[in-house]
């Protein structure tokens, strides 16, 4: 049985363990999407660090439809907040390119520059970054590589869709936040639409290994084998005896 509270002081505890050992002093720096994950982060942080070492940062691209969301979490923790809108960046790169880009090159640029966007203010703001992703979207590659699947820390990595949302629960951020429907932010679907099977029904097979459909199982094993390159470091070549 999944004990939020152990859980989530635990989960306290090893934030401020990893800013005593790799940045005593400096701030945590969120990017804040206004969904559940970038919410139980920032919280997280908060309850480790204390509101005045957390800066929130506010990325949309040219109009973005749910933003109050975004600005509802910053307001409930009552953080220091940025908003960068980066829709020039996006279509600077777009326009300067000398081909056309392809679809998934389009989805997965505005990620990219929102990671980068991220680390210009936190090396201004003597801040680490925290990585936002939760181990059911990283279980099937649902992240951009050296976009939002990076950071210099990640409290949520290990944790599904469903603990997660625990966990928000007894931060007592708003409901509309932590039961929000996610969606990838990158081709307006839901996650759940992309993905052909539903979080709750991920987050049993990953816990317990059942699942009721072959086909599901199938697109989940499918998904997870593909994208475990996203997971590991970089390969580098090793010169073993060769020196």
């Amino acid at each position: 049985m999944f004990d939020a509270v152990k859980v989530k002081d635990a989960c306290v505890r090893w934030i401020r363990d990893f800013f005593e050992k790799n940045g005593k002093g400096c701030n945590a720096v969120v990017g804040i999407s206004g969904g559940k994950d970038s919410s139980v982060v920032a919280a997280l942080c908060v309850e480790a660090l204390g509101r005045d070492r957390v800066i929130g940062v506010l990325m949309p691209n040219g109009v973005q439809a749910d933003i109050d969301s975004a600005k509802l979490l910053v307001e409930h923790l009552g953080i220091r907040h940025y908003i960068v809108n980066i829709k020039d960046a996006v279509d600077g790169v777009v326009k300067n390119i000398p081909f056309e880009l392809s679809e998934q090159s389009r989805q997965n640029l505005p990620p990219r520059i929102r990671m980068s966007t991220l680390y210009a203010v936190s090396q201004s703001n003597n801040g680490r970054v925290a990585n936002t992703c939760n181990l059911s979207e990283d279980w099937v590659g649902y992240s951009t590589r050296y976009g939002d699947s990076v950071g210099d820390f990640s409290p949520c990595s290990n944790l599904t869709v469903q603990e997660v949302k625990a966990i928000g629960r007894i931060l007592g951020l708003p409901a509309v936040l932590v039961d929000k429907v996610p969606t990838d932010g990158l081709c307006g679907k839901t996650d759940e639409d992309n993905l052909g099977f539903t979080y709750a029904e991920l987050d049993r097979y990953i816990r317990e290994g059942k699942i009721d459909d072959p086909a599901k199982k199938e697109n989940i094993d499918r998904r997870h084998k593909n994208n475990l390159f996203k997971l590991q470091l970089m390969p580098a070549f090793d010169l073993g005896d060769l020196i």
